[in-house]
């Protein structure tokens, strides 16, 4: 890669961090280009030569964090699978991915859930699709675990992903919220029971 494309790169980070921190505090309407221009440390012009405007900024970064989430969905998945772990395994280290993606993402994420319920967001298909993307990660690890006989053929494979990323996303956000006193792996030990079903008590 070369030195302008690497300077870009980082330049685009500077421009996500400073886009999620700002528009997490103040909303998406209320942040301006100079607000954004003036936290990431650079000229407003930098801002329109990588984005062509707020709307497209704002775009890529949810592209660019799910990407992120996905990424360290998919490198749990196949971690796991390398060290000869079952799926159920690679599900129980997802978990965990996604709660040290959420840690090291608060904002990110909070932006993430809440405008997954928007409708009438410019970007609400980019949203959709990228969504499909970390779900269809979980989706294949299902789908492999009941062709191998490891977990219930009965599950309803789309719906059981999406509310194990449902889980994951909703618990992290109550655990930074609420109960910050919690450790990650007091977390994800709560969120590993649920997994393995060892809720309803003593078998």
């Amino acid at each position: 890669m070369d030195s302008s494309s690497t300077r870009r790169r980082a330049t685009r980070a500077k421009l996500y961090e400073a886009a999620v921190t700002l528009i997490a505090e103040q909303g998406f309407s209320a942040t301006t280009v100079d607000e954004i221009a003036e936290r990431a440390g650079v000229a407003k012009g930098t801002v329109y030569y990588n984005f062509k405007s707020k709307t497209e900024l704002f775009e890529e970064l949810l592209r660019h964090g799910v990407s992120l989430l996905t990424a360290s969905l998919r490198t749990a998945a196949e971690e796991t699978a390398v060290r000869g772990g079952s799926r159920v395994d690679a599900l129980d280290a997802m978990i965990r991915a996604g709660l040290v993606f959420i840690d090291r993402y608060p904002a990110f994420t909070q932006l993430y859930v809440a405008e997954l319920w928007r409708t009438n967001r410019a970007w609400n298909s980019t949203l959709l699709v990228v969504r499909q993307e970390a779900v269809a990660v979980v989706e294949g690890v299902l789908r492999e675990g009941v062709e191998a006989g490891e977990l219930n053929e009965e599950i309803d494979v789309q719906l059981t992903a999406a509310a194990l990323v449902g889980m994951v996303l909703v618990a992290a956000l109550d655990w930074q919220a609420f109960q910050s006193e919690r450790s990650l792996d007091d977390v994800h030990a709560a969120l590993s029971r649920l997994l393995h079903g060892r809720v309803g008590g003593r078998h």
